[in-house]
């Protein structure tokens, strides 16, 4: 699939941008792709990411109400289960489009599956996005631009280093010199059979 990520920055810049336009966490979201799209996924993807970092931004405040820290520990904690349900939905889509390849016999699978390359990738977006703020803040000295933009040059080269390496691996998927082994993320501790201090407490 030739330059996927080339989408998926667009689209990701384009959650950031639509975001910041109230900068709120509560803001709704207004997905503009067809629902059931890869486009409609990778928005809603990024949406959720840009979402949780900035609960990750309120919840650092050493001035924070504990109360209410608590409650944004909770929506934190729904909101990475949201993220990793919106990867395995993503990965069913590479699933499905790639299940008609003929599998090389010397086929190798990758260390992740595409759509946690693009997690981070949908994550790299983000910092880029906010390194970029830091870079043009008024009141700081020239010191803080200066160690910001230096950042900033490494995480735009690593988000054009993951996005080629991305390109090749869903090629590589399509040719069949690759192939996908999806694990669904068992996660333990939103589990009430599996949290020892949920079961512990019925």
């Amino acid at each position: 699939m030739a330059m996927f990520t080339t989408q998926s920055n667009r689209i990701f810049s384009q959650v950031i941008a639509d975001y910041h336009r109230t900068d709120h966490v509560d803001a709704p979201i207004n997905n503009p792709y067809k629902n059931g799209s890869i486009e409609y996924l990778l928005y809603l993807k990024n949406w959720i990411d840009t979402v949780q970092w900035h609960l990750e931004d309120i919840i650092r405040d050493p001035e924070i109400d504990p109360v209410v820290a608590l409650q944004i520990k909770r929506r934190i904690d729904r909101s990475n289960q949201e993220r990793t349900d919106m990867v395995e939905y993503i990965d069913s889509y590479f699933l499905d489009l790639y299940k008609n390849v003929t599998v090389q016999p010397d086929a190798t699978i990758n260390t992740e599956s595409p759509a946690w390359a693009i997690d981070r990738l949908s994550i790299l977006a983000l910092k880029i996005y906010h390194m970029s703020q830091e870079v043009n803040r008024k009141d700081v000295d020239q010191s803080h631009i200066d160690a910001c933009s230096k950042k900033l040059e490494v995480l735009k080269q690593q988000q054009i280093d993951l996005s080629s390496a991305i390109d090749q691996l869903l090629d590589d998927i399509a040719a069949g010199r690759k192939y996908m082994k999806v694990y669904k993320q068992m996660k333990m501790y939103n589990d009430p059979e599996l949290n020892p201090v949920l079961y512990a407490s019925k």
